[in-house]
């Protein structure tokens, strides 16, 4: 309006009467829009708070207690009103106590990153075996292109985080030149890389760094990323196994990845091929991934990985054998030779058996038995049998008689030898 009243004015140069006429307004309003140099403002003066009369009060407690609670310091000072007052005071004075925290805006070279964590859908998953859980997802973000990959995993030991990795980079054919963790107690439980995440890097020729105790804004972009899986991949799904989830997964991603993003003013599927040309090339030799362990075979012939039982062979028991497993089977050698293949169970507490070796150690046990209930005979390794004599047989021989005592053994007054 002060605007059309100069325009009229000062272009078609009406008097103030017809303005006034033609825009319904007052003479002396049009006269003080002619004499305004600047739009008429709305803005009011400030007219105070009644939390100003106990603003020393809130100082004196902050001063000792920076963090504590509104509704706290409304207990310690009697405050006697409202407290959407008192949380305004609040947010005005309490950042000279505590300080604050800016966050930088950073961007990063392409394949120069990528940013890890784990992400735990709030759905049970059937595993088999009977049994639904709550697995676990490891995602990673490039941090140029902004693409998201993801492989469900079993659990969070450290060979299968390993082994989710390594199958991340054969995926990718490249390997970032960095790549971000939080304090996972497998990666990096004690603020530093473990000996099994160290040799893991190393082989990849990788840099490390580990975030803050913390400090989950240091790696924002994964953050935001099991963020968007939450809210957008996971309502109103359901999985029948542990592959479907991942399936879904990987056919998700593939459409979400080609979504229009703020921060890169296009989609990550445009920036991929750039981030990935920058990175190092894959290792050699493969890395020291999966569950290991090395145990001298029992009677029983099983190995325990991740708390399930897997049978062996039991013509190698007492000998020592490797196990192995990945994410999809587990394997038994010894001197690298295999002797026990399974899939891998993602159950909990079960006992996974091979027929064959059931078969085998039926076998072995009844030879066994059949060996045992010769008590007169043996067998020389051409097969005929050997006589066996009583020990009597041979005392006889040479004239030794045990049963006579020794003339040479004095007796004490209490009868005991000596």
């Amino acid at each position: 309006m002060w605007a059309e009243v100069r325009r009229l004015h000062r272009c078609e140069g009406l008097p103030i009467k017809e303005i006034a006429r033609r825009l319904d307004l007052a003479r002396n309003t049009v006269r003080a829009a002619l004499r305004a140099d600047v739009p008429p403002s709305r803005a009011r003066p400030a007219r105070g708070s009644v939390a100003d009369a106990y603003e020393l009060a809130i100082r004196a407690v902050l001063l000792q207690f920076p963090r504590m609670p509104a509704t706290v310091i409304a207990e310690r000072i009697e405050w006697p009103y409202s407290i959407t007052p008192l949380k305004r005071k609040l947010r005005t004075i309490r950042p000279e106590y505590v300080g604050v925290d800016p966050a930088d805006r950073l961007s990063f070279a392409a394949g120069e990153l990528g940013q890890l964590d784990l992400w735990q859908p709030d759905y049970e998953v059937p595993v088999g075996f009977g049994q639904a859980r709550k697995l676990w997802v490891l995602a990673m973000t490039l941090g140029y292109s902004r693409m998201t990959d993801t492989v469900v995993l079993p659990g969070r030991l450290g060979g299968d985080l390993m082994s989710g990795m390594w199958l991340m980079m054969a995926r990718l054919g490249r390997v970032p030149r960095r790549l971000v963790w939080d304090r996972e107690s497998a990666i990096a439980g004690g603020g530093k890389p473990t000996a099994l995440a160290a040799a893991f890097f190393g082989t990849l020729g990788v840099s490390a760094t580990i975030a803050p105790r913390k400090d989950p804004e240091f790696k924002g972009m994964i953050e935001r990323s099991n963020r968007f899986l939450e809210t957008s991949f996971l309502p109103g799904r359901m999985f029948g196994s542990q592959w479907d989830l991942d399936e879904q997964l990987v056919g998700w991603l593939g459409k979400a990845n080609q979504r229009t993003m703020r921060r890169l003013h296009g989609r990550p599927v445009d920036f991929f091929d750039a981030d990935r040309a920058a990175m190092l090339d894959l290792p050699p030799l493969a890395p020291a991934v999966g569950l290991t362990h090395r145990i001298r075979l029992g009677r029983d012939y099983y190995v325990r990985l991740d708390s399930n039982d897997y049978s062996v062979d039991p013509r190698f028991i007492g000998r020592f054998v490797d196990a192995h497993a990945s994410l999809t089977e587990v394997t038994v050698r010894i001197d690298g030779q295999l002797i026990a293949r399974h899939e891998r169970c993602w159950a909990l507490r079960q006992t996974i058996t091979d027929p064959d070796h059931v078969a085998t150690a039926a076998r072995l046990r009844a030879h066994y038995q059949a060996v045992a209930r010769r008590p007169s005979a043996r067998h020389h390794l051409d097969g005929h049998p050997v006589q066996l004599r009583a020990l009597r047989d041979y005392d006889a021989m040479f004239g030794v008689d045990f049963d006579q005592p020794s003339p040479n053994k004095n007796t004490d007054e209490e009868g005991a030898t000596s």
